[in-house]
């Protein structure tokens, strides 16, 4: 057996440069990397010596450049991954919020973090946690719960059993999900004669399970009686690549479709068949349809709350729940009818056996008053005397946009409002992370989807609370020359929470600035923004902001644009209730009143 003797961390190097996916692209296409004491010796110089390979690029905090590398595999549809590395300590600690919001979004990511010496030799070394009665613990055990695969490389020829362990997860798509490779420093160094053949060029085949056939038939048997079928689209549609496939299902068996959060774009707007959004933050159309189904088939959906209301909305007393997903555990939540299978296989496996069955679609008219209603709030004209709205804001970027054009977010207001009034025509024109809807993800979020798809037009709709959290990566994208637009709508605080807070009874409180004992802040994003090599501006009207976003999609550079918006107006219209716990006792007659109204939902519910 031929071998080559390398440190451990330029044998991991070489292996991530020759995996491949089935369309002949490295699977990891790059590296984030912030390098500290516990990887820039190992690690660093190793992405060094293979850098024209496998390129490396510096993030400037470890959360923001992992949700970079976890947008650019979600655009991708898993397709392709990037790895993240940082030091021991703060920078792997910062690197955990990331992996949870890949962990729930099923989406592939390596992380590399540093760990402590395995020899013990300095012990304790600089930035290790101690654990007083576990000497093998280190911060990297904070990534277990939220990695799909974990392991600890303590010597280097465990890799040949870790590395292909950590890809065959990345690139399962019933396990898809984020890996963690700690990597004691001192490994990272030490060599070994690894045989020739582990660093040979490997072919990951992404898998098309079939369903099973008794799973099988009792969907299809489902299917035949149900007499008010609706289909919830969800992330699983774009992954699996089966929007053309929904598409040709609900045609041929008039099948209503509503859109989750992660499964938006899945159906184009327009199609007589697209209901519209679902659940909390879905249309009165979607949601009057969900209401009076027999048969609730979630198509990659993993039915969180913001879907079913909380599981108040499919109110047919005779419904029950068809779950056509990849994953096990998703397709047999709620007592439903498990159908364990590819989304795309599942989907054609079952039209097949339906042959010519179709059903009533639902009243077109739902649909168009719909969009009537949410064509009024986004094409209102600003009064003078007041601030825009969100809604108003989206109006003027939706036609600014083109079909090319992804519109991005993550959170606070504008998830809500995007997801019922966005029209996205083509898939993946519409991303957002709401699965863990994490504040902070929208800038990194954006430049990851453009160095995704550099074709796409991109805009990030970000609130300046989240912006506040974590802005840094536009630095990145200025300086890496990956361009994107970024639309700041200033409300001066917390506005989402704020509506929630008053919504169940509380007083406005610590949300808005104004509230708050912080005094009153003016945040000048413009100069923040310009700092960072943006291209800037502030304007102060819906005509201003549709004129600056047209001079942004023919500019060459990051463009960055701030409005100021009202807090408190929303759609006003469709939405459905969530379960937020009010308190029992309280002095205010407001949260007093909100109770009542909360166990008055609770019993229906239930």
């Amino acid at each position: 057996m031929k071998t080559i003797r390398l440190t451990a961390a330029q044998a991991m190097v070489r292996y991530l440069a020759n995996q491949f996916n089935e369309d002949g692209e490295t699977y990891i296409s790059g590296v984030w990397a912030i390098f500290g004491h516990g990887n820039v010796a190992g690690i660093g110089e190793a992405l060094h010596g293979i850098r024209h390979e496998l390129p490396t690029y510096r993030g400037q905090n470890e959360q923001s450049m992992a949700h970079a590398a976890i947008a650019y595999a979600k655009q991708l549809r898993r397709r392709r991954a990037m790895a993240v590395t940082s030091s021991i300590g703060p920078g792997a600690l910062n690197m955990v919020t990331a992996a949870a919001l890949a962990h729930v979004n099923r989406l592939p990511v390596l992380f590399i973090p540093g760990d402590v010496f395995a020899n013990r030799g300095p012990d304790p070394v600089l930035q290790q946690i101690e654990d007083f009665g576990d000497g093998t613990m280190s911060v990297n055990d904070c990534f277990k719960p939220v990695s799909r695969y974990f392991d600890r490389i303590t010597r280097p020829e465990q890799l040949l059993t870790a590395l292909p362990r950590a890809f065959r997860t990345m690139t399962d798509p019933a396990d898809c999900g984020p890996v963690t490779l700690a990597f004691c420093q001192d490994v990272q160094a030490e060599a070994y004669d690894y045989p020739e053949s582990f660093f040979a060029k490997k072919v990951w085949r992404f898998r098309r399970p079939e369903p099973d056939v008794g799973e099988f038939d009792a969907a299809v048997a489902a299917l035949k009686a149900a007499k008010n079928p609706v289909i919830v689209a969800g992330g699983g549609v774009h992954f699996s690549g089966a929007t053309e496939t929904l598409k040709a299902f609900v045609e041929k068996h008039q099948i209503p479709v509503v859109e989750t959060q992660a499964g938006k774009s899945a159906l184009a707007w327009d199609h007589s068949l697209n209901f519209g959004p679902v659940g909390v933050t879905g249309a009165e159309s979607a949601n009057i349809v969900s209401e009076n189904a027999d048969l609730v088939i979630g198509v990659g959906t993993r039915f969180q709350d913001f879907t079913t209301g909380s599981w108040a909305l499919f109110k047919n007393p005779n419904r029950r729940i068809l779950a056509l997903n990849v994953q096990a555990y998703d397709s047999a939540k709620h007592d439903a009818i498990p159908l364990t299978s590819d989304a795309k296989v599942g989907l054609e496996k079952l039209s097949a056996a339906l042959g010519a069955h179709a059903y009533a679609a639902p009243d077109a008219a739902l649909k168009a008053a719909w969009f009537a209603k949410a064509d009024a709030v986004t094409d209102a004209p600003q009064d003078s005397n007041s601030l825009p709205t969100d809604m108003q804001v989206i109006g003027a970027v939706q036609r600014a946009s083109r079909d090319n054009t992804v519109v991005m977010c993550a959170a606070g207001t504008m998830p809500g409002e995007l997801h019922q009034l966005w029209k996205s025509k083509l898939p993946l024109s519409y991303h957002m992370e709401y699965g863990f809807s994490c504040m902070g993800y929208e800038v990194a979020g954006g430049l990851g989807i453009k160095m995704a798809e550099p074709d796409r037009d991109v805009i990030v709709m970000v609130g300046d609370g989240s912006y506040m959290m974590m802005n840094s990566e536009l630095a990145t994208a200025v300086g890496m020359g990956v361009k994107i637009t970024l639309v700041i709508t200033d409300n001066r605080g917390y506005g989402c929470i704020n509506r929630l807070q008053m919504g169940t009874g509380g007083a406005e409180f610590n949300n808005l600035y104004a509230h708050s004992n912080v005094n009153p802040i003016a945040i000048d994003f413009v100069a923040h923004t310009a700092a960072m090599g943006a291209r800037s501006t502030k304007v102060s009207s819906i005509a201003e902001l549709e004129a600056a976003l047209d001079a942004a999609r023919e500019a060459t550079e990051t463009t960055v644009i701030v409005i100021d918006t009202d807090p408190y107006p929303t759609t006003g219209a469709g939405g459905y209730w969530w379960d937020v716990a009010v308190p029992e006792v309280s002095v205010r007659s407001e949260v007093n009143d909100a109770r009542a109204r909360y166990e008055a939902a609770l019993k229906e519910r239930n």
